[in-house]
């Protein structure tokens, strides 16, 4: 049984946001969608559903209110986009349920650009990044900057995209891996490729979120 949603909202422009959290989670992972696509991406849900499973929190949010959607030039605009999950980081370090939880984000397609941005922002928070088909070269000048262990997922069918998490991980001074899912293409669409994400990132997050957070959380309740 899934524990509840919580509908929350992200200040100061109240983008809303959907949370969801194991008991005593050991870290927070907070999404950031593709270009056209929002909190309620399908995909995005079910890996944020698994990681849940697997003991973690999720935070799916829309980066852009109703009205920056209709200019879709802001679906691109990474300096925004990553400012919006800086907005999300900020928010969850000062509620009382999450101040203490390391932070992982989990980036789609243009989402990893701006996820990595948002690393790069804050990396004294953001312990682990995961691109999925991302565009981790969308973070441009960021990149360097990056501390975070970061997982590049990418389909073996996917190749324009494969060269550009190739050329992007050469420019990161953080450790950096590249996992291609064989047979799959942009969107994981082929029986088991996005179980094969969903595997992946359980398995980095829980690797790179940090030990001993089970432990502190108890002793809080003590």
């Amino acid at each position: 049984m899934q524990p509840p949603i919580t509908r929350v909202r992200i200040p100061p422009l109240q983008l809303e946001a959907d949370l969801q959290a194991a008991p005593l989670p050991r870290g927070l992972v907070i999404f950031a969608h593709g270009s056209g696509s929002s909190r309620r991406s399908p995909r995005n849900q079910a890996v944020a559903q698994a990681l849940v499973a697997s003991g973690l929190a999720s935070l799916l949010m829309d980066l852009l209110t109703q009205g920056e959607e209709a200019e879709r030039a802001n679906v691109f605009d990474m300096p925004l986009l990553g400012e919006r999950l800086v907005q999300a980081i900020d928010w969850a370090s000062n509620q009382p349920a999450l101040a203490h939880l390391p932070i992982g984000l989990f980036g789609a397609s243009t989402g990893a650009g701006a996820a990595l941005r948002a690393a790069a922002e804050r990396p004294a928070r953001v312990r682990a990044v995961v691109s999925r088909g991302g565009r981790p070269d969308l973070a441009g000048a960021a990149l360097p900057d990056v501390q975070a262990p970061t997982l590049l997922v990418v389909g073996g069918r996917d190749e324009a995209v494969i060269a550009l998490n190739r050329h992007a991980a050469q420019q990161m001074s953080a450790h950096v891996e590249l996992a291609i899912v064989p047979g799959a293409t942009h969107l994981f669409e082929e029986p088991g490729a996005l179980q094969a994400v969903t595997d992946l990132a359980i398995a980095w997050f829980h690797d790179h979120l940090g030990p001993g957070v089970m432990q502190k959380q108890l002793s809080r309740e003590d």
